[in-house]
């Protein structure tokens, strides 16, 4: 009962991001507001961990190259989706995304050697349906709907090479890897400006004014660093290939409810339908690929847009 609270909390947490973005109200840079998320979230890790095992933050001496590159797709990763959240509705964005099991088998496919089996064409065929209902080229979203779909592209490379090194991203490890995706996106504080941090911004219908600061330390600390605090904990007592399964769906599905209920965005009929049979498809094409590795280690961040923020 204890996991699978935790399990919902990290969820409600994950699909935030977008809520987030959106409540800065465009007063931070969205590449600086990624910057400020991941080195919260890097902050966060390190003291939640270090209260929790009661031990300082260990170096990863041996695994220094694979850190570090993870550490930059992260950074990729985030400032994309980020821009994605910037320009369309959440639906949009956490849908769009979530082609990403579908880039990771392609990817797996050219690079590991992964070969495909025959139900795939019937998933991918459906997956290509819910795309054309979901119609990214109207709406006049086709800039950030491709952007989007772009993230799901940068988080299957890190995948790719994850199991390519064969190895999974440590709760200790990750934090290093959020630590190096802030200083690859800390150029931006001098290229975009570090935003207006200071702004308050007026909510009539709470009554109450709030700092932009807010929402960018929200982003990194609720988002980003409890997510991947809580799927470390998670992972100890739920495979990692059922929690994949499950958070595949669910997190998109909790994204979207937010964006109703927090900005009034309805996603056209279009984007239900055709979003309903990419998640399906995706889940489905991830339970296909997981066949035969249940006890196989997957990163923490798996297919889930807490990677993404």
């Amino acid at each position: 009962m204890k996991t699978l609270l935790l399990l919902a909390l990290i969820t409600v947490s994950e699909a935030t991001i977008g809520v987030f973005v959106k409540l800065t109200d465009g007063r931070i840079p969205i590449q600086t507001l990624t910057f400020y998320a991941m080195a919260c979230a890097a902050a966060f890790l390190f003291v939640a961990r270090t209260l929790a095992s009661g031990q300082r933050p260990r170096f990863p001496k041996g695994n220094v190259k694979d850190t570090a590159i993870i550490g930059v797709l992260i950074a990729a990763q985030g400032g994309v989706f980020n821009f994605a959240m910037s320009l369309v509705p959440i639906a949009n964005a956490v849908i769009f995304w979530s082609i990403a099991p579908f880039f990771v088998f392609i990817f797996s496919a050219l690079f590991l050697g992964e070969k495909a089996k025959k139900s795939y064409i019937l998933i991918f065929g459906i997956a290509l349906t819910g795309i054309a209902l979901a119609n990214p080229l109207g709406g006049g979203y086709m800039l950030g709907n491709f952007v989007a779909l772009a993230t799901g592209a940068i988080y299957a490379a890190m995948v790719t090479y994850m199991r390519y090194e064969g190895k999974t991203e440590t709760g200790n490890d990750i934090a290093w890897s959020l630590l190096v995706a802030a200083l690859v996106l800390s150029p931006f504080l001098l290229v975009s400006g570090p935003g207006e941090i200071t702004a308050m911004i007026d909510y009539p219908a709470l009554g109450v004014d709030l700092p932009v600061l807010l929402w960018a330390l929200g982003l990194g600390v609720v988002s980003t660093g409890f997510a991947y605090f809580g799927i470390s904990i998670v992972l100890k007592s739920l495979n990692a290939n059922v929690y994949a399964l499950v958070d595949i769906i669910v997190s998109p599905v909790v994204a979207s409810t937010l964006g109703f209920l927090i900005f009034a965005e309805v996603p056209g009929q279009g984007m239900i339908y055709g979003g309903a049979l990419l998640l399906g498809a995706g889940f489905w094409l991830t339970r296909e690929m997981s066949r035969g590795r249940e006890n196989q280690p997957v990163p923490p961040c798996h297919s889930t847009p807490a990677c993404a923020v």
